[in-house]
């Protein structure tokens, strides 16, 4: 009973539990999800600004996406684009590391420039709006929501929809914002993302995994399109 309430508090199930990494349920296949890695091969993405995965740095090893530090081997985009999305994955990273998800990625602006969920030791961050799971640069998560340590898994959720997205850590929502509203205008005026044409827009973008030189893990990155669909209520 201990184990059944623990569950539950997390908001987890036995089923869920037993989820094998990098698959999906037969509930998820039905309300629209795949996975955008499969746990064997780098198919579906490829190096920003090129046609073709990395040759290096970038490997699949037992069912894990590692990046390699100091591999140079450069941020990867997924080859489709997404507008209005739900997207899941679980992530670790080493000690005072430093990486990040981007979305709304345009290859024209020719930088690897999107909204980016932060992903980092801690530790290391200089300020509120670098904290694991901000709107790196242009706003912080709530206080409550924190990162497992270095080394622990952590699974991150994005839900872009409607002019709404909505950041959440380990199950706890850490932001929300609102494209057009006055606190996000202020707040990008004070990034430095403030001169960037669209910034702070939504756009119909890849979504991207940096290569800031250190090293990350991830597994059971998975994404469902909302385009077209009715917020729920």
């Amino acid at each position: 009973m201990k184990l059944l309430s623990l569950l539950l508090a997390l908001g987890l199930s036995f089923s869920a539990l037993a989820q094998q990494p990098n698959s999906l349920t037969t509930e998820e296949e039905k309300a629209g999800w795949r996975l955008l890695f499969d746990g064997k091969t780098l198919n579906g993405w490829r190096s920003f600004g090129k046609q073709s995965a990395p040759s290096q740095g970038w490997v699949v090893e037992k069912g894990l996406l590692h990046l390699k530090p100091g591999s140079k081997a450069g941020d990867i985009i997924t080859t489709d684009k997404f507008e209005e999305f739900e997207l899941e994955w679980d992530w670790r990273i080493a000690p005072k590391a430093n990486n990040g998800l981007k979305y709304f990625i345009l290859e024209e602006r020719k930088q690897a420039i999107g909204h980016e969920y932060q992903m980092i030791d801690d530790s290391t961050a200089p300020q509120r709006k670098h904290l694991t799971a901000s709107f790196y640069d242009v706003l912080p998560p709530s206080t409550s929501v924190k990162p497992n340590p270095p080394g622990e898994w952590n699974t991150s959720r994005i839900l872009v929809q409607g002019k709404t997205v909505t950041h959440w850590l380990n199950r706890e929502k850490a932001l929300e914002y609102t494209f057009g509203d006055v606190d996000l205008k202020k707040a990008l005026a004070m990034s430095k993302f403030k001169d960037v044409a669209g910034f702070g827009e939504r756009q119909k973008g890849h979504i991207l995994l940096t290569d800031h030189n250190d090293e990350v893990w991830y597994r059971s990155i998975k994404i469902r399109d909302l385009s077209g669909k009715a917020p729920a209520k």
